[in-house]
């Protein structure tokens, strides 16, 4: 009998967005389903591959049979659950490698570590075909032509995950296949190390927290996400927060990612009711707590001049390397644009008693 195929997705979305690139094929085994070798089982149903290309995969680790993964030999069986991992880059799209400055703190055979500055779109997609951290990296790694080549003749290089473009920090980048599988699998096992540091509106009455809540696609508003806490629509998604600084009507919190969806932070802190500072698209670029004195509005005013982007540096990561097994680990300080408004909030507060 035919298996079920219930899923084909893929989190990789135009311009900015999700940290978990790899496309996902879900396929639940019919329950007539006879003893079948996985490799040949999914040759005929997962588009353009190959039998030595499945029986790569899972040498790599990348198909999932309940939860484990499995060897080219395993017998799939009836109401057996099947996922299949690949770093294919569905968008191959033309890239122009362009001279772009680019902040690399660490590269060997294997891979590259690089801090993004706020602004620059990560991916090329729907109007942002140029400027991207893609087509820099494009020119870094290859024969530095202006030339647009189609994304397959690019030297390899792959974007394990991604952060929003007016998010600053670290981009861990696989220069192989081999890399990338390995680092793909690290992300999906929740083993890579992620902080970021946030400003958000309000103030905490706890230290620290963990916010469990799924994220989707807003229902009516397609091109932003948001939070179903009844895990009925989007995918799973936890953040870990920390108090680190408080500064009466903002406070400076820690983020500790344990999955990697669009705008996860952003919305859950949104949901929580502290949307992140200067936040245009979940409703933190107005003034959410505070006083009402004119002289508190311009000061707000002017933080935005300073930081006009949302309040969140990638900040830590770490992870095994695919190649040594040795864990990496990498720090990136706070932009200066950032540095400027925590300084701005330490001298109001300082100056000023709390205000109702």
């Amino acid at each position: 009998m035919a298996e079920e195929l219930i899923e084909l997705e893929d989190e990789l979305e135009n311009g900015e967005g999700s940290e978990e690139l790899y496309e996902r094929v879900n396929i639940v085994a019919d329950k007539g389903q006879e003893p079948l070798r996985v490799d040949k089982f999914l040759m005929n149903r997962v588009e353009g591959a190959t039998r030595n290309k499945i029986q790569q995969a899972c040498d790599n680790g990348m198909v999932i049979v309940n939860d484990k993964p499995v060897k080219s030999n395993y017998k799939v069986k009836a109401h057996d659950r099947i996922v299949v991992f690949s770093n294919k880059n569905p968008e191959n799209t033309e890239v122009i490698p362009e001279e772009i400055p680019l902040d690399i703190i660490y590269e060997d055979e294997d891979l590259m570590v690089v801090n993004k500055l706020p602004g620059m779109v990560v991916h090329p997609g729907c109007g942002n075909y140029t400027g991207t951290l893609v087509n820099g990296l494009a020119w870094y790694l290859g024969d530095r032509t202006t030339t647009p080549v189609p994304e397959p003749a690019i030297p390899r290089f792959g974007l394990v995950h991604r952060i929003d473009k007016n998010t600053s920090g670290l981009l861990v980048v696989a220069k192989s296949d081999k890399a990338m599988n390995d680092l793909a699998k690290q992300f999906f096992d929740h083993t890579v190390q992620r902080r970021y540091m946030a400003l958000v509106w309000g103030d905490f009455e706890e230290e620290e927290g963990t916010i469990e809540a799924h994220v989707g696609r807003h229902q009516r508003f397609r091109k932003i996400m948001d939070a179903y806490p009844d895990g009925e629509y989007g995918k799973e998604a936890i953040t870990h927060y920390k108090v680190l600084e408080r500064y009466n009507y903002v406070t400076l919190i820690e983020c500790r990612l344990e999955t990697g969806r669009t705008h996860q932070i952003r919305v859950h802190m949104q949901h929580i009711g502290h949307s992140l500072f200067n936040d245009d698209t979940y409703g933190g670029d107005r003034i959410l707590k505070g006083t009402v004195f004119a002289k508190y509005k311009q000061f707000v005013e002017n933080c935005f001049e300073i930081m006009p982007r949302h309040a969140l540096h990638a900040q830590t990561l770490g992870f095994i390397h695919p190649r040594t097994r040795k864990p990496m680990h990498f720090e990136s300080p706070l932009p200066e644009d950032f540095k400027a408004v925590l300084e701005k909030w330490r001298r109001y507060v300082s100056a000023r008693p709390l205000e109702d």
